[in-house]
């Protein structure tokens, strides 16, 4: 176990970018605890590995239906302790695609939730809710799955709403192991 409880975490480095469901779950972690902390955004939720402090202080965010969460936990039982978990409410997931978009033969998705078109055209695979959007609204693919806000954030049309989805999130404490560089906040 971590040596102080999860509310010595200060900092929480989660899935970017901007507008992910990690990244709202992570503001409500502090929230919910009336904390002020930073959140760090990564390409990758295990990538916040190599920033992060090991002191307690530093924390990884995940969710259940993350693909490898498994190997976040596993690999990292030295150097990371899951201290907390709670159900939240993502933001709807929705099929979004250009304004103006005729027909859609491909889809761009975070793996999480491509079940929800995996009947529906070709579809390939994106790090994030946010970068699908992103992806889509800059041409590379006729549609995505991503979040409302995302989609918004994008200029994309919301072709069907999936509805939020009730969500387990994890907090994955730094606890020893080999520490990073210690970075300026």
């Amino acid at each position: 176990m971590p040596d102080g409880p999860p509310s010595d975490v200060t900092t929480i480095h989660t899935l970017g970018p901007t507008g992910t469901n990690l990244e709202m779950a992570a503001h409500h972690w502090f929230s919910s605890r009336r904390r002020d902390g930073t959140v760090i955004l990564h390409a990758q939720v295990e990538d916040g590995l190599g920033s992060m402090r090991f002191d307690g202080s530093d924390a990884i965010l995940a969710c259940a239906v993350y693909p490898r969460l498994h190997d976040l936990v596993f690999q990292n039982l030295h150097r990371l302790a899951m201290v907390d978990s709670f159900i939240l409410h993502t933001y709807e997931m929705v099929l979004a695609t250009r304004p103006g978009q005729q027909s859609v033969t491909t889809i761009v998705t975070h793996p999480a939730p491509s079940s929800l078109v995996a009947s529906r055209g070709q579809v390939s695979l994106s790090s994030s809710n946010s970068r699908a959007a992103a992806e889509c609204a800059a041409g590379r693919y006729d549609a995505c799955v991503t979040t409302d806000r995302a989609a918004k954030s994008a200029g994309l049309a919301i072709v069907e709403n999936f509805g939020p989805v009730p969500m387990v999130y994890t907090l994955h404490v730094g606890t020893g192991g080999p520490a990073a560089p210690h970075r300026d906040a």
